[in-house]
């Protein structure tokens, strides 16, 4: 999911951002077109009526981003998603009645490479056109600013990690992980390599709209070995358990090691903070922490990777070419926070093998 801007616009007014919408209904396609007709940054260069018609207008459109429905004929939202990212991959929004907090389609349309998604008002005609116009132009400005990839499943790689600056004595004790946009779909892959057997607990930080984290848990829970769940206060971190920091709390740990969820103020702009997550692992854990950084706007979390670099731990970014956006991992290498980057598909295996020494 795509957190909302709070910083400063991510391209030039000029030339406007081309969109396409794909939606059955003529009615929504009017409306849609009517409300980013109000944005003169925004040019609306196509339209569709199903997915097979959009994926044939492709090549000569050229769509900046694209906006399309879920529940089509002849191509539905979730295959033509698919097929736009094997063959021409750009950001996709999907507007759908279907995708309303805690349906299932969402993660689904993610993992086909979907960048984010906007429940489309059930009463379109009586919806405030003010609102609608303001949220999906800001959506459709900070799609356009988003780096994509084909869509493909990352092939194993085996790593050979070289020399760490652990201590000979420290053993790793804890991963903690801090993510934003394009987080979910990089999470999902980690996640998903990670042996039933990982002998230390895992946090997360993921920024996410308060009403998509469950959902996300249970839909990371389908391929994750270890178990996934969001963290509750004075809950002690079990070893292979995979922990989130719940809606509107800063995950920290309490003097005894466990959790502590506080109501502290934002940092970089989020509660919770990856920052705020990573610098109470340092505290705690010390030089045993291995700090990741993955794909994200903003900085969050690079002040935190220094804080574990700091007490000696490991800490690793994801790579610029494999990230959706190189914002969080680019700010904490600038920082000099960073002592491995690592394309996505390295990141599960290099945990592995940190983890590894445990047992020697």
């Amino acid at each position: 999911m795509i957190p909302q801007s709070t910083g400063s616009a991510l391209r030039t007014p000029h030339p406007p951002i081309h969109v396409l919408l794909v939606d059955d209904s003529p009615i929504a396609l009017h409306i849609l077109q009517r409300l980013l007709s109000r944005s003169p940054d925004i040019q609306v260069v196509g339209t569709a009526g199903n997915g097979r018609e959009a994926f044939d207008l492709l090549p000569a459109l050229n769509p900046d981003v694209i906006c399309t429905d879920l529940h089509m004929p002849v191509m539905d939202g979730l295959e033509f998603t698919r097929t736009v990212m094997d063959k021409y991959p750009r950001p996709i929004l999907v507007i759908s009645l279907s995708v309303e907090p805690g349906s299932p389609n969402i993660f689904r349309l993610l993992e086909a490479g979907a960048l984010d998604v906007y429940p489309k008002p059930r009463a379109i005609l009586d919806a405030n056109q003010d609102t609608l116009a303001r949220e999906l132009t800001s959506k459709i400005r900070i799609l356009a600013g988003v780096h994509v990839f084909r869509h493909r499943t990352a092939a194993a790689i085996r790593v050979t990690l070289p020399p760490l600056s652990l201590p000979p004595h420290a053993l790793v004790r804890i991963v903690a992980i801090g993510a934003s946009t394009g987080g979910p779909q990089v999470l999902r892959e980690i996640l998903s390599r990670l042996p039933a057997d990982f002998p230390v607990p895992v946090v997360a930080v993921q920024h996410i709209g308060n009403d998509f984290l469950s959902g996300m848990v249970a839909w990371l829970a389908e391929v994750s070995p270890l178990p996934v769940r969001k963290a509750v206060q004075g809950e002690f971190p079990q070893t292979g358990v995979v922990y989130f920091a719940p809606e509107g709390a800063h995950l920290e740990f309490n003097n005894s090691g466990r959790f502590d969820l506080t109501q502290a103020p934002p940092c970089d702009g989020h509660r919770p903070s990856a920052t705020v997550t990573l610098r109470a692992t340092a505290r705690r854990f010390g030089a045993g922490t291995v700090g990741v950084l993955l794909t994200g706007m903003g900085r969050d979390g690079a002040e935190g990777m220094a804080d574990i670099a700091a007490a000696g731990g490991v800490t690793i970014a994801q790579d610029e070419a494999s990230s959706v956006v190189y914002g969080m991992p680019k700010a904490a290498v600038e920082l000099g926070a960073v002592q491995y980057v690592l394309p996505l598909e390295q990141i599960a295996p290099a945990l592995v093998a940190l983890v590894k020494r445990n047992a020697e």
